[in-house]
């Protein structure tokens, strides 16, 4: 199987705290990948250096194949095929829902051709009702949706997604999973899926790695790997992220 993502011995350290230390794993085209972990086990310092937001300390990350060069940084990773979502959306509030995607599609294409990835994005994200409204106004379940589509825009091969169910209900947790579920699908895009609701990794996630303390502890299938003792203890016992 071809792996889109691989990390080998990655590290990082803020002020002589190892934030991540020596971490390798990898992820697999055309899978959701769960990573999970305690508060404080560096999942976002994970997502920040392969997004290129941090530089390496040491190890390298190997991207569809090429080793991308530790100062590379987001923008150009961006431009390989790389993408990521935050905690908090943020789409231009000023803009329309049409027009956030459309500004992003328009970087790599004409006007027309510009127009129909637009609407073919918003229709896969299931936001062409939402068009014509200025992005502010969205409810937090469609601002989440909308900063996917802006990013599809750009014709991704792999997305993070950083705990995209935070302050959502039920219901719109449902809609959301399912809506990540079908771009995988209907699109081939690849998701880094990192998330504190355990029954939303066990949903979607065929496989998950668990990480505590900025190291490896454990990988497999969610069920199996979420009843483990030492998994079940470094949750007791994380700190706050």
């Amino acid at each position: 199987m071809k792996n889109i993502i691989e990390t080998k011995n990655i590290s990082i350290s803020f002020g002589g705290i190892k934030a991540v230390q020596n971490l390798s794993f990898e992820i697999h085209e055309g899978e959701i990948l769960g990573l999970i972990g305690p508060n404080g086990s560096g999942k976002s310092t994970v997502v920040n250096l392969i997004s290129g937001a941090y530089a390496l300390d040491s190890g390298s990350i190997i991207f569809d194949g090429k080793e991308i060069p530790k100062k590379m940084g987001v923008a150009a990773r961006a431009k390989l095929g790389m993408g990521r979502t935050f905690q908090t959306p943020q789409p231009f509030s000023s803009l329309t829902v049409y027009d956030n995607v459309f500004t992003i599609a328009l970087q790599k294409r004409n006007k027309v051709a510009a127009r129909e990835k637009t609407e073919e994005i918003l229709k896969e994200t299931k936001l062409e009702s939402f068009a014509d409204m200025q992005s502010s106004k969205l409810p937090i379940e469609k601002r989440k949706w909308l900063d996917l589509a802006r990013i599809l825009a750009n014709d991704p091969k792999f997305v993070m997604l950083d705990e995209v169910m935070a302050g959502l209900n039920p219901s719109e947790m449902e809609e959301s999973l399912e809506l990540i579920v079908d771009i995988n699908k209907n699109l081939g895009v690849t998701f880094l899926f990192i998330e504190h609701v355990m029954k939303a990794i066990i949903k979607i996630c065929s496989r998950c790695i668990v990480i505590n303390e900025g190291k490896f502890l454990a990988q497999g299938v969610p069920e199996e790997v979420l009843v483990r003792e030492d998994v079940i203890s470094a949750y007791i016992g994380g700190g706050d992220e």
